[in-house]
C-alpha cells in the first residue's frame, strides 16, 4: 500500500513519482481540487486511498474536447463523477435566474464548470471509456435521484440516473458506499451486480421490473404521472421522504419511460470513531500546487473544523434530510483537538479557528437513544421531541479544550446556532458563546415571523425568537463593545403573501435588526418547499398552499430591504397591494417616505443603519 501523498495526483507525472502506473479509481469533479475535508473530492479520495486504493483527480475538465478526460488513462475499477460541492445550476445562477459572473470553487473565480455538470461529464466519460464503470454522486446527483422539479427549466425532469449513462448513483455522504463499490469490483464482481448497496440507486430494465414481485418496495407514481399530475408529484415526494432513514427505510422504486429507478435504503451513518479517522487523514488544507490563482471558497473554511454531521431541524426549504439525514454523528473531543493542533502548526495559521460546527453548530453531541436501534421517529420531528437530550455541555467542553491549545487565540462558531435548541434555563451556553466564540455578530436563522409562513417553513414561532433575542440583549448590558444578532430572513417562500412580508418589515423596523442576510427562496431539488412551489400543495396533507411567483417575489424581497432607496417603487407597490398605505409617509412608523429621495423616517429617527 502506497502511503498517503501530500496531494492526490492530478497528472501522470505525479503518479509515476508515487510508483503508480495505473490508477484504481479516477475522481472527476466540477470543483478545483482543494485538499481540505470540507471538499468532497478530497474527503472521498483520501478515504479511498486509506482503504488501499490509488486515486487520481481530474478537476474541472474541459468538456468541449477529450484531452482532459484521457489525462489519467483508464482506471482499473471505476470513474467517479461529481458536479462538485454545490449543484452546478445553483452555483451558476442567482435565485432570479441571472447567471453569476464568477465561481468561488474555481481558480480566480473563473467559469470553468458546465451547467448540469454531472450529465455532461458522465456522457463524455462513457463515450470515451464504454467498458469502465461510472459511479455518479455528490449533492447534484444525490438530490436528483428521483423525478424532480427543475427550477431552471421550469420542468419536471427524470431522475438523473435515467438520463446519465452511469452504472450507480451514490446518495448521501458516500464513504461507506464508495469503499464497498471498490471492494466488490476489486473482488471481480460486475458493476451490474452491485444492486444491493445501501446508499445507492441503480436502474432496472422495465421487463425485469414487470416480471418481479414488488413486495417490500415502496412504488412511487411514475415519471409520466408526476410530470403531468401535481397531486401525484406531491404524493411521490411524501412517499420517498418517509423512507430516508437508514434503519427503517425501505427500497423505493419509480418507473420511468425506459427504465425503473431503484433507491436502496440510506447507508448507515459513520460511527464517531469512523468520523474521527477520516477527518484526521493528512489533508494539506491547501489547493493543489498546480493552481496559480487562489480558490475563493477555500479561504473562509481553511482553518475550520467539521465537528459533526446530520441535522434534525427539518426546515422545509432544506434538503439535508435527503443527504446527510436526521441522525447526528459527532466526532470525539480528542479527535477535534488533534486536528486543531495540526492546524496550529501550519505556517499560515494566524491563531483563529474560523468555525467549529456542522449544518447547525449546536447540534454537536446531541443524541437520542432510539437512533442506533430504531432510527428516527416516523411520526414526529426530532426538534419538537421533549425526550431529546438538548445538553450543550459536551460542546462547551470541546470549545474549552480548543481554547487551551498553544497558538490558538480565538475559536469561532461561524456556522450559526439553532436558538430553539437552547433550553431557557441554560444560561451558561449563550453567555459562553457570546463571550468567547462570536466576534461582533451572532448568526441565527428565524427566517420569518408570520405564524403561517414560519409553520410552512418548519421554523419555530416568533415568540421563541423573541425570547431568545431578549436573553441575548440582557447579555449585552454593561458591555463596552456590544454584539449584534444577524438574523437570516427569507422572502418569496411558499405560503408567504405580501401582507406577511409587510409584517416582517415592521418587525425589523421595531426591533432594529440588521437585514443584510436576506435570501430569496430558490426551489432546489428534493426539498419540501420546492415540492410546494411546484405543486401548490403540502405534500403530506395535499392541502392547497399559496405560492408567490414572478413580480411578487421581487416585491417581497424589496420589502425586506425597504431602507434601500433603489427599492422605493417596489416597496410602495407592495404596501399598496397589502392595503398598508399608512406605512408610506413621514411619521416615525412609516417604512418609506411620502416621496422618492426624501430621508426615510427610520433614518430621521436616528436608528442604527
Amino acid at each position: 500500500m502506497i502511503a498517503q501523498p501530500e496531494f492526490l495526483p492530478m497528472t501522470v507525472a505525479e503518479a509515476e513519482r508515487l510508483g503508480i502506473d495505473r490508477f484504481d479509481i479516477v475522481l472527476i469533479t466540477g470543483d478545483a481540487y482543494v485538499d481540505h475535508p470540507s471538499f468532497g473530492t478530497a474527503l472521498l479520495g483520501r478515504t479511498l486511498w486509506d482503504a488501499g486504493y490509488s486515486v487520481g483527480v481530474i478537476a474541472q475538465p474541459n468538456w468541449r474536447d477529450d484531452a482532459d478526460f484521457r489525462r489519467l488513462g483508464t482506471p482499473r475499477l471505476f470513474f467517479s463523477v461529481s458536479a462538485g460541492n454545490v449543484d452546478s445550476l445553483v452555483n451558476a445562477f442567482t435565485p432570479n435566474l441571472k447567471r453569476r459572473s464568477s465561481d468561488v470553487y474555481s481558480p480566480g473565480g473563473q467559469l470553468l464548470r458546465p451547467d448540469r455538470a454531472t450529465l455532461v461529464y458522465t456522457d463524455r466519460v462513457h463515450a470515451l471509456f464504454p467498458a469502465t464503470p461510472v459511479v455518479i454522486g455528490g449533492i447534484e446527483a444525490s438530490l436528483r435521484r428521483f423525478a424532480h422539479y427543475d427550477y431552471w427549466s421550469d420542468l419536471v425532469r427524470q431522475s438523473i440516473l435515467a438520463d446519465a449513462p452511469a452504472d450507480l448513483l451514490v446518495f448521501g455522504m458516500g464513504e461507506r458506499q464508495v469503499i464497498t463499490i471498490a471492494d466488490r469490483l476489486a473482488a471481480g464482481e460486475a458493476a451490474g451486480s452491485l444492486t444491493d448497496i445501501p446508499g445507492t440507486a441503480h436502474r432496472l430494465d422495465l421487463k425485469t421490473w414487470r416480471s418481479m414481485d414488488h413486495a417490500g418496495y415502496v412504488v412511487l407514481p411514475g415519471y409520466a404521472e408526476v410530470k403531468e399530475d401535481r397531486y401525484a408529484y406531491a404524493r411521490a415526494f411524501a412517499q420517498h421522504y418517509r423512507e430516508q432513514d437508514p434503519l427503517r427505510g425501505r427500497p423505493v422504486a419509480q418507473p420511468h419511460p425506459k427504465t425503473v429507478i431503484i433507491q436502496n435504503p440510506p447507508a448507515m451513518p459513520l460511527s464517531g470513531p469512523e468520523l474521527d479517522h477520516i477527518y484526521e487523514l493528512p489533508y494539506a488544507r491547501r489547493a493543489h500546487p498546480s493552481y496559480t490563482e487562489p480558490i475563493p471558497a477555500l479561504e473562509p473554511v481553511r482553518f475550520s473544523v467539521v465537528s459533526h454531521r446530520g441535522c434534525f431541524g427539518s426546515c422545509s426549504f432544506c434538503a439535508l434530510t435527503h443527504h446527510q439525514g436526521r441522525i447526528i454523528q459527532s466526532r470525539s473531543v480528542d479527535s477535534i483537538v488533534r486536528e486543531v493542533e495540526r492546524m496550529a502548526a501550519m505556517p499560515e495559521f494566524t491563531g483563529v479557528v474560523q468555525d467549529v460546527g456542522g449544518p447547525t453548530a449546536n447540534m454537536y453531541a446531541i443524541h437520542c437513544g432510539r437512533w442506533e436501534t430504531a432510527g428516527t421517529c416516523p411520526d414526529r420531528r426530532c426538534i419538537d421531541c421533549p425526550t431529546l437530550d438538548r445538553s450543550h455541555a459536551e460542546q462547551l467542553r470541546l470549545l474549552r479544550r480548543l481554547q487551551e491549545i498553544p497558538g490558538v487565540k480565538r475559536v469561532f462558531i461561524a456556522s450559526g446556532i439553532r436558538y430553539d435548541l437552547i433550553p431557557p434555563e441554560d444560561r451558561e451556553y449563550l453567555a459562553r458563546v457570546c463571550e468567547d466564540h462570536v466576534s461582533g455578530h451572532l448568526k441565527v436563522a428565524p427566517e420569518h415571523v408570520s405564524p403561517r409562513v414560519s409553520a410552512c417553513m418548519g421554523k419555530p414561532p416568533r415568540e421563541i425568537f423573541d425570547a431568545f433575542r431578549e436573553r441575548f440583549e440582557v447579555l449585552q448590558e454593561g458591555k463596552k463593545k456590544r454584539q449584534y444578532l444577524v438574523p437570516y430572513f427569507m422572502s418569496g417562500h411558499p405560503g408567504c403573501r405580501i401582507t406577511d412580508m409587510v409584517e416582517l418589515a415592521e418587525y425589523v423596523r421595531d426591533t432594529d435588526l440588521y437585514t443584510e442576510q436576506v435570501q430569496d427562496f430558490t426551489p432546489t431539488p428534493m426539498s419540501i418547499s420546492t415540492t410546494i412551489y411546484h405543486t401548490g400543495l403540502d405534500p403530506f396533507t395535499l392541502k392547497e398552499v399559496y405560492v408567490p411567483k414572478g413580480r411578487e417575489k421581487r416585491v417581497q424581497r424589496a420589502l425586506m430591504h425597504y431602507r434601500d432607496p433603489e427599492n422605493y417603487a417596489l416597496v410602495c407597490e407592495g404596501l399598496r397591494a397589502a392595503g398598508r398605505e399608512d406605512l408610506i409617509g413621514n411619521a416615525w412608523r412609516c417604512l418609506v417616505p411620502a416621496r422618492r429621495g426624501a430621508v426615510s423616517p427610520a433614518r430621521r429617527k436616528g436608528r442604527r443603519p
